[in-house]
């Protein structure tokens, strides 16, 4: 029988620190790239390629760091861990601020992808496994939530910092400290209440090798290509507001509305999946982020970029989850591997993405073919996903 441990804090504080942890590690140290590029590529300059490097390397170091993650060298240290990766992720922040090289930038956010992916890993796996004792879904849904809380609070962050900068050109770097100041204070939190994670009884079942039979091979298809698209616009929509003259107020409150509605998705979208399905959730997903991602480029700058953001938030969080949930339900017999397959793909089409968009930008002057060919493949993901939705449906 599983041991349930939570230091006294119980499991709402066990969910909030998860959920801080992932604002820390994924909001700021991987997401807030995407408000604090358009000051990088207006005051260094970075082209639009350069920019996909620096994103490309971080989501270089994400899937390092999932795969090194993999092995079963953590066991039992995995709150050390996960701790030690919030603190380097901080660390990684502020050193973004201190350099103006395009190949220091790509190593650093390297190394911040390797970070983030040990504190999503290690801190998700202390979170889910206390959450799934108790049979609770709200925990997990909050502590996933955390990663559109930090999405919010960077967004906030930066629109503040501009505020009170008096359109110094410089402000970027000041972003990128700040960001490592409330981080370091939020990982002070996550050390208060993260217990540690429950015992786990010796002699688990090795899993046998993975059956690629269709339908996982379809969905794990869909799942890379979901990388690739959803990223593009994750990684560039401020920067596309900034090129469209938006406005910094609408710079602020694209990202900051992708938070918000990421950090609620999983709880909005819950019913709508005991309704039609993992499946028919996953699709649903996919249609509506299509339909947001392509909102940026055919709607007027004054609302595309919120409404774009919006969709975005809405849907990327849930996709994600749900995403891997059907990979399980494929691989009954070997669940953990269908993930880090799954994961593997998912992360190659996340590297890929910003580097397609940045090289295409930079060859057209703009965003807008970038976007389509996110949108294209989004509607590719479903399409490959639509053959086996008999086999997925719940």
């Amino acid at each position: 029988m599983t041991i349930i441990k939570t230091g006294g804090t119980g499991l709402v504080g066990t969910a909030l620190a998860g959920a801080v942890a992932m604002a820390s590690a994924m909001g700021f140290g991987r997401f807030v790239f995407t408000p604090i590029l358009p000051g990088m590529m207006a005051d260094l300059p970075l082209s639009s390629a350069e920019a996909g490097l620096i994103a490309a390397g971080n989501f270089v170091g994400y899937l390092a760091g999932a795969i090194l993650a993999a092995y079963g060298w953590a066991a039992g240290r995995e709150r050390l861990v996960g701790l030690l990766a919030l603190l380097v992720s901080s660390f990684m922040l502020a050193a973004m601020g201190v350099t103006s090289s395009v190949v220091v930038f790509i190593a650093i956010r390297f190394v911040a992808g390797i970070a983030s992916a040990f504190a999503m890993i290690f801190i998700s796996s202390i979170v889910l496994a206390h959450a799934a004792a108790r049979g609770s879904e709200h925990a997990q849904a909050t502590h996933f939530g955390g990663v559109g809380m930090g999405i919010a609070l960077s967004s906030l962050m930066v629109f503040v910092t501009a505020l009170h900068g008096g359109g110094d050109p410089g402000l970027w770097r000041t972003d990128w400290l700040y960001g490592a100041g409330i981080t370091i204070l939020l990982l002070l939190f996550v050390w208060r209440y993260l217990p540690h994670a429950p015992h786990i009884p010796s002699g688990v079942v090795r899993e046998p090798p993975l059956v690629w039979r269709l339908p996982l091979v379809l969905v794990t298809l869909s799942y890379g290509v979901f990388g690739f698209g959803y990223v593009i616009t994750a990684t560039f929509i401020v920067t596309m507001a900034r090129m469209g003259d938006a406005g910094p107020t609408v710079e602020f409150l694209t990202w900051f509305l992708t938070g918000i509605a990421a950090a609620i998705s999983l709880f909005v979208w819950r019913p709508v999946m005991l309704r039609i399905g993992l499946a028919g959730a996953y699709i649903t997903g996919l249609l509506v982020e299509a339909a947001g991602v392509m909102s940026t480029v055919v709607l007027p700058a004054s609302m595309a970029p919120m409404i774009g953001g919006t969709a975005l938030g809405a849907t990327f969080v849930m996709i994600t989850a749900y995403g891997l949930r059907i990979g399980r339900r494929l691989a009954p017999e070997s669940p953990r591997r269908a993930l880090a397959f799954m994961t593997a793909s998912f992360g190659v089409g996340q590297i890929v993405g910003p580097l397609v968009a940045g090289w295409v930008a930079q060859a057209t002057g703009g965003f807008t073919v970038a976007t389509v060919l996110a949108a294209v493949a989004l509607c590719l993901c479903v399409l490959l996903v639509v053959p086996v939705y008999r086999r997925l449906a719940d």
